[in-house]
């Protein structure tokens, strides 16, 4: 029987974040559910990953901390042992473009969205190195974006500190060969929002390429095949059923049904 190995999801308690903790637990993995404020969700993924026959806990950090976030993986190995595979999912997400942006705006979402990357990929080099391990199962997956390959002037910062993952994730890749690979995964609209309702969000879906937009079990799927593939490093995954194809003056959620601004 195959030993399951043990990734950190961070932002797992709910959304995007869980989908892919519970993808993985069902293949394999045991989980670290990190989360920030969302305790009692973080507790419930818990419970669902342990039902799908993982071993899973919970661990509270506000990355955009730095001492949160540098305490952060030497806790996971502490309580649940050896680390093979990191997941950078949270992620800040406030509206501003050209005319609103300011300085805190924009030191925050980089505070959130980049730095702690970067930290908690160093953190797992570190832990795997030290540990004397190949890297024949070392892997950081960086949640990136499908605006950042379809641009447009709408959330500025939130899309500038993506920016700045997405340009991490090669150099992070040859920076920390062989011990560990580092590929992004950039999902197109996935799930609705406090901007976009489910009636809008099936709306916006079925105008792309394809006819159907993504669902969170296909970027959930596309982690676990970066995870699982000992041949992908350095490169992104665009998961967005074709979006990126359509070119959009705003973000989606300026948008109507058609692709027009309201």
């Amino acid at each position: 029987m195959t030993e399951r190995r043990l990734v950190l999801v961070t932002g797992a308690a709910r959304r995007l974040g869980r989908a892919i903790a519970l993808e993985l637990a069902t293949h394999g993995w045991n989980v670290a559910v990190h989360y920030r404020r969302s305790q009692a969700d973080a507790h419930d993924t818990v419970a669902a990953l342990r039902a799908a026959g993982a071993q899973a806990e919970a661990f509270a950090a506000d990355l955009a901390d730095e001492a949160q976030c540098e305490a952060l993986l030497p806790q996971v190995v502490q309580r649940m042992g050896r680390l093979s595979a990191l997941v950078n999912n949270a992620s800040l997400f406030e509206h501003d473009d050209v005319t609103s942006l300011r300085y805190d705006t924009l030191a925050r979402h980089w505070r959130s969205n980049a730095a702690p990357a970067i930290v908690l990929a160093r953190a797992l080099h570190r832990h795997r190195t030290q540990g004397g391990w190949d890297g024949s199962d070392g892997c950081v997956v960086n949640l990136l974006d499908e605006k950042l390959f379809n641009p447009n002037p709408d959330h500025l910062s939130y899309t500038l500190s993506k920016a700045a993952l997405h340009a991490a994730t090669p150099l992070l890749a040859r920076a920390l060969a062989p011990a560990l690979r580092v590929c992004g995964v950039a999902p197109g609209l996935t799930l609705e929002g406090p901007q976009i309702d489910a009636r809008r969000l099936a709306a916006l879906k079925a105008q792309g390429p394809l006819g159907h937009g993504v669902e969170a079990r296909d970027v959930a799927h596309a982690v676990r095949f970066v995870l699982d593939n000992p041949a992908l490093t350095g490169s992104t995954l665009l998961v967005d059923a074709g979006s990126h194809l359509q070119p959009r003056t705003r973000d989606f959620a300026f948008t109507d049904s058609h692709g027009l601004t309201p």
